[in-house]
């Protein structure tokens, strides 16, 4: 499937002209409050609706809906869904976040937190760390928690989709709660 992508610059520019560029960003929402675009909301990709996004933009509907996320693969399957659900008019900005902060483009920094890549790495090599000393010294079928390890970060790879990735942005800690009336999505504030 193909995705229609734009650069950090290029984004900033459109939004120079007209003002009425919407970008959603699709990471969670402790990442979001640690740095994000200063005009993008957060609607994190574990919880996507396309359909209630959509319907939500009213008379913007028919103009291009942009979406940012860390590095720029959570942007294009957040595309890839809004284009499953019937809505191909959305564009994922190249290089997500990182690139446009790397441009000296406008960002809000909020409460600095562990990245959700960080935790995948950390909780990954634990577990092969776990299932071998399990393997060596009680079980040799405990090796199978490190083979399936290994299996699930190719299959991250070569898919370009991270399954342990979806559940630890679903943890507790990686969640925001609402306070003083200020829910998870708010805009603009870190």
């Amino acid at each position: 499937m193909e995705v229609t992508t734009i650069g950090p610059r290029e984004l900033a520019a459109r939004r120079q002209g007209d003002g009425a560029v919407e970008l959603i960003d699709v990471r969670t929402p402790v990442e979001y409050r640690e740095v994000h675009c200063d005009f993008a909301r957060n609607v994190p990709l574990s919880d996507l609706d396309p359909r209630a996004v959509m319907q939500a933009r009213g008379g913007a509907a028919g103009a291009p809906l942009y979406v940012i996320c860390q590095s720029g693969s959570r942007g294009r399957q957040a595309c890839e869904r809004f284009h499953a659900a019937g809505f191909p008019n959305v564009v994922n900005v190249e290089g997500g976040t990182s690139a446009w902060a790397e441009c000296g483009l406008p960002v809000n920094r909020g409460k600095q937190a562990v990245s959700l890549e960080r935790q995948v790495r950390m909780a990954a090599g634990s577990l092969v760390l776990l299932g071998a000393a399990l393997g060596v010294f009680v079980n040799p079928y405990f090796l199978g928690l490190s083979a399936f390890v290994g299996a699930g970060l190719v299959f991250s790879g070569v898919t370009d989709t991270c399954g342990m990735g979806l559940l630890l942005a679903r943890m507790p800690w990686n969640r925001l709660a609402p306070a003083c009336g200020v829910t998870e999505t708010t805009k603009g504030t870190p």
